[in-house]
């Protein structure tokens, strides 16, 4: 199963995850696989309403808890391992956000508020500080959100909402999180560039995984 959740993930998501302690590793995947996944449904198109009605049977599931889950779904099965799997229904919200005519900012924010919250519940999760967490996500997400837009108004309007947005130090036990948020703020601070885009992106990543800084 985990072959199969890691096939789904994009390039960042595998690399950061790579240094993962192996305590925290479960945990992380299964939270990746759900945003990759919600990302995926999204990048389906059809008439929004199609893809409102993907994100809400995830949501419908995501609080209906574990109990009431249909067998046989991969990611499901990978958060298992949750405690309060429920409270990641912010990270459905967040991709909903992103479903109208224009990114607006208040598309961003929800975007960005969405990833920050389900990495706060991570590090709750992990026994780890939510604020530095929901912090780094969240730099994380606009990042990310940039690097994937060709409308050059849309994506000036993302690195307005990123201007000034820390990125704090993580604990060993969100290591994925410390290499993608720093990603993302080198590829901010470039503009908006893929967030693996070259040698430097490598060199980052694998400093940022083994150090976390």
């Amino acid at each position: 199963m985990d072959r199969m959740l890691l096939e789904e993930l994009p390039a960042p998501q595998r690399l950061a995850l790579s240094y993962a302690p192996s305590a925290s590793r479960a945990a992380t995947l299964a939270l990746l696989a759900l945003d990759a996944r919600l990302g995926a449904a999204l990048r389906q198109g059809g008439e929004p309403v199609l893809v409102q009605m993907r994100l809400a049977w995830w949501r419908d599931t995501l609080a209906a808890g574990p109990g009431g889950w249909p067998a046989g779904e991969a990611v499901l099965e990978a958060l298992q391992v949750w405690r309060n799997p429920g409270a990641l229904v912010a990270l459905v919200d967040g991709w909903e956000a992103l479903l109208g005519e224009t990114l607006d900012a208040e598309a961003i924010e929800g975007f960005a508020a969405g990833r920050g919250d389900a990495f706060a519940q991570l590090a709750i999760e992990l026994g780890n500080d939510p604020q530095a967490a929901g912090a780094g996500a969240r730099l994380w997400a606009l990042g990310d959100l940039a690097a994937n837009l060709s409308d050059t108004a849309e994506r000036a309007r993302v690195l307005e909402a990123a201007g000034g947005l820390p990125c704090p130090p993580l604990p060993r036990a969100l290591r994925p999180l410390a290499v993608l948020s720093g990603l993302a703020r080198r590829s901010l601070a470039r503009g908006g560039f893929p967030l693996l885009d070259g040698p430097g992106a490598m060199l980052l990543a694998v400093r940022l995984g083994i150090a976390g800084r």
